[in-house]
């Protein structure tokens, strides 16, 4: 086993730096070379000839070829060239930017996720690692950091400024303003991922502060989802630039009011692009842009990701290039990325190509010049990397799930479709022998959160409404964002099971009844990726989806809708293993009233 930590920060960061050069904002390999192309003196690798070119900054289609070089575009017009692709009056977009994503949330390490997102035109993400941060601390950063590294793929990272998300739940691992500022020397982080502790914010928590205060003048991504007034201002006077929360036009604007960059997100489990799209006007157009945020790999395959959006807000009535700029031009820009982002010379050589700018059919991709990918097949696989990661999981297991009963009421969480908010109920529940028990049919399921990192013996338990199932249970090592076990279930000994076989997987999703097993899937990475083609985890997701509906559930996304069940940083009622958590409140709550 290679320890990702252990070689060596200094010659790492140093080989780093060299072999980044390319990535960083403005860098250009050889001047003297590219301006020759750029006159035409030498040749250019790659000509596409006779395309029509979306300009982002004039908003117009040119006709015109285009020029590439050394992984830069060079110019504009019939320059000499190596090699010519015609294009036959097809239009050549900027590649694609996600300016929001957790990559782990796909199952996939980088470089497959890079292998799903690249035949969709999607050249370059943001992402918040945040994910594996809360389960491996600064050396999950660093493994996402190392493995993403030469990708075709560009991958800019944020330090995650949340780690663990509250105080109110057990992290593997956590984060301080020292970690981040030596996470923040790193060529590929730009900033300081999303504040989701808002609270600590307003209350001028001092080790908030002082991570806000060592990013200052850097890209800084917010999370407040219903935040307004005197407290919105104050959050974002902090120096918070962006949010992708907003599930309402009004809530968009307000933000856009306050100078915030807004992120229109349409994840797997919460969709509002939608609702969000009328706040994009002539005048505000140029401030919005596109996050996916988290998506599964089944969903990335087929529906795209950046590219899915911007064909989303098409159909929803946005003008085709305005939704391209926001795409492209504008979270380049947010995020200081100018070397990227339009086609124009001097830019990195990230282009797509489509027939069709409503529909965006994504024919040709080229990522840093190189070919990768036609008409939605990735040319050539990412290289797998060497580095590996240690086993995650350090269970001290409960003698079962059983929930003693304190009351004959209590509270309920319910899910909402599409969305991550839950609703608050208090419910008359069923008891057997003194213990509350599920009842599914009015839709009362058990709901546990089983510590994994640290042997506490903290089981969270509770109760959850909305996803209907009818025997059986669900378990899952992907619990957002301190990915503890988390569990739903019709019957608490296969509650148990569920978990177990979790825990004997490495990580992963399971699906078990009547005492056994029905379905599973291993995310041996962390607990949260398996590094297999992005196919295969889609199919081994369908699969463990089928199942699960055979159980009764009917949720568009029941894994992912169960992930989130378990962070207490989105109202209104959640449940983390120490407990019971009133969002609204920001404080634990008891089970029974």
């Amino acid at each position: 086993m290679v320890n990702p930590v252990a070689n060596g920060e200094q010659d790492r960061t140093n080989a780093s730096l060299m072999s980044n050069r390319e990535t960083r904002p403005g860098a250009v390999e050889d001047l003297g070379e590219f301006i020759r192309a750029a006159r035409g003196a030498v040749e250019a690798d790659l000509l596409l000839r006779g395309g029509r070119v979306v300009n982002v900054f004039t908003h117009e289609i040119v006709e015109t070829s285009v020029a590439l070089h050394g992984g830069r575009i060079v110019g504009l017009g019939d320059l000499p060239a190596h090699e010519v692709i015609d294009l036959d009056g097809r239009y050549v977009c900027p590649g694609l930017i996600d300016a929001h994503v957790h990559i782990e949330i796909s199952m996939l390490p980088p470089h497959r996720f890079a292998d799903a997102v690249l035949p969709h035109g999607v050249t370059t993400v943001v992402c918040d690692p945040h994910e594996i941060a809360n389960v491996l601390g600064i050396e999950g950063v660093r493994y996402m950091l190392e493995v993403s590294e030469g990708l075709d793929l560009s991958v800019f990272v944020m330090a995650p400024s949340c780690v663990p998300t509250s105080l109110m739940e057990t992290s593997g691992a956590a984060l301080g303003a020292d970690d981040l500022v030596a996470l923040g020397r790193h060529p590929r982080v730009l900033g300081l991922a999303e504040m989701m502790n808002f609270p600590g914010v307003l209350a001028g928590s001092g080790d908030v502060l002082d991570k806000l205060r060592a990013f200052t003048g850097r890209p800084v991504d917010g999370h407040v989802p219903g935040l307004a007034g005197p407290d919105l201002q104050a959050y974002t006077g902090a120096g918070i630039s962006s949010d992708h929360e907003s599930v309402t036009a009004d809530e968009a604007r307000e933000k856009l009011r306050l100078g915030m960059t807004v992120f229109l997100r349409e994840a797997s489990n919460a969709r509002n692009l939608l609702d969000v799209l009328p706040t994009v006007d002539e005048h505000t157009a140029r401030r919005c842009a596109f996050a996916t945020d988290d998506r599964v790999p089944g969903e990335l395959l087929r529906d795209g990701s950046i590219d899915s959006l911007v064909r989303t807000a098409i159909r929803g009535g946005l003008d085709p290039v305005t939704a391209i700029t926001m795409a492209t031009l504008n979270p380049a820009e947010h995020y200081g990325l100018r070397d990227r982002g339009a086609v124009a010379p001097g830019r990195r050589a990230d282009v797509l190509v489509t027939s069709d700018l409503d529909a965006l059919p994504v024919e040709l991709v080229i990522a840093g010049g190189r070919v990768v990918a036609r008409d939605g097949i990735r040319l050539r696989d990412s290289v797998a990397p060497t580095v590996t990661l240690p086993d995650t999981f350090n269970v001290l297991w409960p003698a079962d799930l059983r929930l003693p009963a304190a009351g004959r009421r209590a509270r309920v969480l319910g899910i909402v479709e599409d969305q991550l908010v839950t609703t608050a109920h208090v419910e008359e529940v069923r008891i057997e022998d003194g213990v509350a028990v599920a009842d599914p049919d009015r839709d009362l399921l058990r709901l546990s959160v089983i510590e994994r990192h640290r042997a506490t013996g903290n089981v969270g338990m509770g109760f959850v409404r909305g996803f209907g199932l009818r025997r059986g249970a669900m378990a899952s090592s992907v619990a957002n964002d301190c990915h503890n076990i988390v569990v739903v279930a019709a019957d608490d000994e296969d509650g148990m099971v569920a978990a177990r076989a979790v825990v004997d997987l490495g990580g992963g999703i399971v699906v078990a009844e009547g005492g056994e097993v029905r379905a599973a899937i291993a995310l041996p990475l962390a607990g949260l990726m398996a590094d297999e083609a992005p196919e295969l985890v889609a199919d081994q997701l369908d699969a463990v989806t089928a199942a699960v509906r055979q159980l009764g559930c009917a949720v568009p996304a029941p894994f992912m809708a169960m992930s989130f069940l378990a962070l207490p940083v989105i109202p209104h009622l959640k449940l983390t293993d120490r407990g019971l958590v009133d969002v609204d409140a920001f404080a634990f709550t008891d089970v029974f009233v």
